[in-house]
């Protein structure tokens, strides 16, 4: 497993809205990911290939984003009119929706499968020229069980003082 934390500066994500469509066939809906969502995990995968990713962390991963909403051209109208919550109402994906294409386009290359991240972390960062996201993908390692605890055989006499007494 590799120990190693993988940094990466990523295009801002595919909104959720637009990342499945659904088209009807012969009477059938058939739900798709669209060609904007397939754009966006084709250059994921070139941004890992650049940062030298080869393999997938194999095992339990951590997850942290920063997403970097747009600035926009009147920032600093914004600022002086609306003071600290000038950037409230900026245009930005929602964390949640922003997770779940990330892991998607990440998996496979950066972390064998989603359902080895074990933590999240994700939080609004500050506006830039340029909309991206951060990613910082940590491997956690498995933590060997104290062996005293499963040494005990379970056979021994024990107290009903202790509730936890084996």
């Amino acid at each position: 497993m590799s120990t190693e934390t993988i940094a990466l500066a990523l295009p801002y994500p595919v909104s959720a809205n637009r990342y499945w469509r659904t088209y009807v066939v012969m009477g059938h809906a058939q739900t798709v990911v669209s060609a904007e969502a397939n754009a966006y995990r084709r250059e994921v995968a070139w941004r890992l290939k650049i940062a030298k990713v080869r393999n997938p962390i194999e095992g339990r991963v951590e997850l942290s984003i920063v997403l970097h909403p747009k600035l926009p051209q009147d920032a600093r109208l914004r600022m002086r009119k609306l003071g600290d919550a000038w950037d409230d109402d900026l245009t930005c994906i929602d964390l949640d929706n922003s997770l779940k294409i990330l892991c998607d386009a990440l998996k496979g290359r950066a972390f064998v499968d989603d359902r080895f991240i074990w933590r999240i972390h994700a939080e609004r960062g500050e506006p830039t020229a340029q909309a991206y996201v951060e990613v910082f993908i940590k491997p956690i390692p498995y933590v060997q069980p104290q062996q005293p605890l499963f040494e005990h055989d379970i056979t021994t006499t024990t107290t009903h003082d202790d509730p936890l007494a084996l």
